[in-house]
């Protein structure tokens, strides 16, 4: 009955066991101290200083607007009932919901404003259904409870304002007739607001109810008067909108996922028990236990997009996002709980089906050249337990880190259900940000041709490509223009646990024309060093 009354008046009612109630009364009061309540759902809610409560002579039986107590419901051995309708300050019930992290029917109506004036009427329409289904019998009077009536808003009515303010000519009989319609009453230029409509503050909100009544497509379409204002993008938003354009320019589409996530998904994505990324900040007031924490960082919401897309039978994936990532602040060595997270903003790209983790290496490195990053260092990672530990990647400059790419490892991915080879990078953009630079050079066509030479050799499949370019660069000086890997050979006539590495060397010069005697002094410094640094051998 209380279920079927709130449904047809809008007005949330509780029944309690009079047998369970101390004292036989019904007090409306705030909690004092450390005060405890099981709820209906038979959870023990702690109840914070100042909560209000409906209480008898010694407890609380209810947590008001929210969810009645279990100390008092209503049992197969009830007697007695006390019907209890009552209109609750929407600010104070979203409050006490909000500390307990509480979604009611109840807790729904009441935090959007109730008319106090229906709390009577919902009473004895419950009582009615009591007599009229003989469910019991009525033996009580009421007990009402309401020390200061409430007083109806009146607000005035200006009719040229509120045609200034809509932009529209409305006559006068329209607005009026249209506040009536709406159970306002209209006494020459006072309206009387009704007592459900607390939202009504001034004559905007009047303004607004005319509007939405003439019709908004009636309104005609206006020039706002005066120059427009001078605006325009601040630096951060003009390099995350060169990052959104040159990844939309390499097939990889925007994606925005949430900033929420749960502890499992950073079980999911096989972070050790130690992991710093572990500390996240709580939500006091979650939409869910999977949204409960703020994600420290945003590979397990950029998986789930890849696994969505997948398990849709998406036969190719390239997406990207630029989310914002919530790291705790560290005082001491320790992290600081208390304090606001700290914000970060990355760019992460993910795809699968196309490609494989040059091809994802490649992508990023035009992203970078696009930024204007230079002199950074791509190396070998095996720490991090999220990736293969064979095929990914730091991004460093200097020592400080970039980022990381490579392909995710195959127990993450199949954690996530994802059953192609994927692969992903995770970049610091404020990291990037600091590193670029703006400023694009021009240089002049060269007038003297360049000279170009391949160069292969045998090295230890322990030795790096990257080792080897670092030597090559330095042995050969200001001569050498662009150096480029070709061809990388392991298998018949290479040694075991050996390796065939084949680079194509451009040489220039810019006041003359390089002889081949400048050449091949410049080829044997640099066969000289890869033969003392990596222990190469020129193949034949």
């Amino acid at each position: 009955i209380t279920n079927y009354v709130m449904l047809e008046y809008g007005q949330p009612m509780h029944a309690f066991d009079y047998a369970c109630l101390g004292g036989g009364q019904i007090i409306v009061r705030r909690t004092e101290g450390d005060e405890s309540c099981v709820t209906l759902d038979g959870q023990t809610r702690k109840l914070k200083d100042g909560t209000l409560v409906i209480a008898d002579a010694v407890k609380p039986v209810a947590i008001a607007g929210v969810m009645g107590g279990e100390n008092s419901e209503i049992t197969e051995n009830t007697k007695m009932i006390v019907f209890e309708s009552a209109c609750f300050e929407s600010v104070s019930i979203r409050t006490t919901s909000r500390r307990l992290g509480m979604r009611t029917e109840a807790r729904g109506r009441f935090e959007k404003g109730l008319d106090c004036e229906n709390t009577m009427p919902a009473l004895i329409r419950a009582c009615q259904l009591v007599e009229e289904l003989g469910a019991g019998k009525i033996i009580g009077g009421i007990v009402d409870a309401y020390p200061v009536k409430k007083q109806h808003k009146v607000l005035k009515l200006d009719c040229q304002r509120i045609r200034d303010f809509i932009g529209a000519e409305i006559p006068d009989d329209f607005m009026v007739d249209c506040l009536r319609k709406l159970d306002f009453e209209v006494n020459g230029t006072e309206v009387i607001v009704p007592f459900w409509r607390d939202d009504m503050e001034g004559i905007a909100d009047i303004a607004e109810e005319v509007a939405r009544y003439y019709g908004y497509d009636k309104i005609p379409t206006t020039v706002f008067a005066g120059s427009p204002a001078k605006t325009g993008l601040t630096p951060k938003q003009k390099f995350a909108r060169s990052i959104a354009d040159t990844c939309l320019a390499m097939g990889f589409s925007e994606c925005k996922t949430l900033s929420f996530m749960s502890a499992k998904s950073l079980d999911k994505i096989a972070l050790a028990a130690d992991d710093t990324r572990r500390i996240a900040t709580v939500i006091s007031n979650p939409l869910g236990e999977d949204q409960s924490l703020m994600r420290t960082t945003a590979l397990p919401a950029m998986l789930e997009v890849v696994a969505r897309n997948y398990n849709y039978r998406a036969p190719q994936l390239r997406m990207f996002e630029q989310p914002c990532i919530y790291l705790p602040v560290i005082k001491d060595g320790k992290a600081d709980l208390d304090a606001l997270p700290a914000e970060k903003t990355m760019v992460i790209m993910a795809m699968y089906g196309d490609g494989d983790f040059f091809t994802l290496k490649g992508a990023v490195e035009t992203l970078l050249e696009q930024l204007g990053v230079k002199d950074y260092r791509i190396v070998p990672c095996k720490e991090d337990p999220s990736y293969h530990p064979g095929r990914c990647a730091s991004l460093m400059l200097g020592d400080k880190l970039l980022g990381r790419l490579g392909q995710i490892h195959p127990l993450v991915m199949e954690n996530y259900g994802i059953g192609a080879e994927t692969y992903v990078a995770e970049l610091d953009q404020e990291a990037l940000r600091a590193a670029a630079d703006p400023v694009k050079e021009y240089h002049p066509l060269p007038k003297y041709p360049a000279v170009t030479r391949d160069l292969a050799m045998l090295v230890h499949e322990d030795i790096y490509v990257l080792q080897l370019e670092d030597i090559i660069k330095e042995a050969a000086g200001s001569l050498l223009e662009t150096l480029e890997l070709f061809d990388v050979y392991r298998g018949h006539q290479v040694a075991n646990h050996q390796k065939s590495v084949a680079f194509s060397l451009a040489f220039r010069s810019f006041d003359h024309t390089l002889t081949d005697s400048e050449i091949e002094e410049v080829m044997q410094q640099i066969l000289k060093a890869l033969q003392a640094k990596a222990g190469a051998v020129l193949r034949s």
